[in-house]
């Protein structure tokens, strides 16, 4: 992956500063095939712009595994609207769950998870690194394309906690810069790698417009525990407002892609709706 220095600091510091003191509320309503743009076929291999899987035959060589059980510290916020703990669960949405994957896209992996929820017609959220987006904008284009709610996942995924806030507003900045780039939209919500949050990132966060979007059930998916673990996961966990964290990059991903094939039919024959979050 590469680091690309050269993306605008101009437009982060005029962002945060309209975003601070913003108030924001956030809603929920459950995906809309009718209202969703339209879904155009993936583009062929080898199309101008895009990248063909079939250059890297495996995963990437890098792991990305997110803190379990690691929750923030409760502080007094400085400025309205920001939080002090991220959204874990959704309520007040029925009987409806969200679907999120985190660290890509990856050319080998996110194709197949797209390909699937186009297949039940259900939209989820993608939290992107900076990096994955900037070398992989035309999945980035079908993400948005599709429906799905693009979110902000840092640029090369490190601990936050262990970041100045020049730092944080670099790593969640040139984030957000490069999905309004290619999407023609800044993200609204982002996800601290590993899980782990501090009161400067949600405060930086908040400034650059974004809600902290956490999980209510962990499939352990980058431990590669086996298809029948996560599915047994995300089914034994289901409820109303659960997020589920899920990957599409980072390490091997087929057993997620594998899983998803499973699960989700069988949350939809139970009657859950699979929805993401919008704001107004």
């Amino acid at each position: 992956m590469k680091s690309d220095h050269s993306l605008p600091l101009r437009r982060t510091l005029l962002r945060l500063a309209a975003g601070l003191g913003a108030a924001t509320a956030v809603r929920l309503v459950a995906a809309d095939p009718v209202g969703s743009p339209p879904r155009p076929a993936p583009k062929a291999a080898g199309a101008a712009g895009s990248r063909p899987a079939a250059l890297r035959t495996g995963p990437l060589a890098y792991k990305l595994r997110p803190m379990t059980g690691h929750t923030p510290p409760r502080y007094r916020p400085a400025a309205p609207p920001v939080r002090t703990r991220p959204f874990e669960k959704l309520t007040d949405i029925g009987h409806a769950m969200v679907l999120t994957f985190d660290d890509g896209p990856d050319p080998l992996y996110t194709p197949h998870i797209l390909d699937t929820l186009r297949e039940h017609d259900v939209r989820a959220m993608f939290f992107l690194c900076g990096e994955m987006a900037n070398d992989n904008r035309d999945l980035v284009r079908r993400i948005a394309d599709e429906g799905h709610t693009v979110g902000n996942h840092s640029w090369t995924h490190p601990l936050v906690t262990k970041l100045s806030r020049a730092g944080i507003t670099d790593e969640l900045g040139r984030t957000s810069d490069v999905i309004e780039k290619i999407t023609g939209a800044a993200p609204l919500w982002y996800r601290a790698p590993y899980g782990a949050w501090n009161r400067n990132s949600f405060e930086i966060g908040a400034a650059l417009g974004m809600e902290p979007m956490a999980w209510t059930v962990d499939t352990l998916d980058w431990t590669v525990p086996g298809t029948d673990s996560i599915v047994r996961r995300v089914t034994q966990g289901a409820g109303p407002g659960v997020v589920v964290l899920s990957h599409d990059a980072g390490g091997n991903r087929s057993q997620s892609v594998a899983a998803l094939g499973r699960y989700l039919p069988e949350l939809l024959a139970d009657g859950y709706r699979l929805t993401v979050p919008h704001r107004r």
